[in-house]
């Protein structure tokens, strides 16, 4: 059972997945369908996209709505939960490209470090 006592901890269980944080990000721009979503986030699979896209509906954060045609056609959109993250995302994305050379240098020098201990 996750810890549930303090609003950090609520937050990690809703937001824990790589993508989650850019996927409501993109939906809030205006990329409501999955294929849009794929051609953002091209690292990541249909599968994980899929499944998170699901976890955050299931946290209340987005809608999924289906359409009657054939083939069938999906959207998403931010209910107004989802919406009141959208500042706090936007605040992290301004702190990230305040601080970017200073990230990019210590993820660099980590992602290195990594790969000398798996050559030794």
């Amino acid at each position: 059972m996750p810890n549930l006592n303090c609003g950090l901890d609520l937050i990690g269980e809703v937001l824990y997945g790589k993508w989650k944080i850019r996927l409501l990000w993109f939906i809030d721009q205006g990329h409501k369908r999955p294929s849009e979503l794929q051609r953002k986030i091209p690292d990541a699979s249909r599968r994980v996209l899929n499944i998170q896209l699901k976890e955050l509906e299931d946290h209340e954060l987005i809608m999924k709505k289906i359409y009657p045609v054939v083939p069938p056609k999906v959207e998403y959109s931010l209910t107004a939960f989802g919406m009141s993250l959208i500042p706090i995302i936007s605040a992290l994305g301004q702190w990230g490209d305040q601080h970017e050379d200073r990230l990019r240098r210590v993820i660099l020098n980590k992602m290195e470090g990594k790969l000398v201990r798996e050559n030794l």
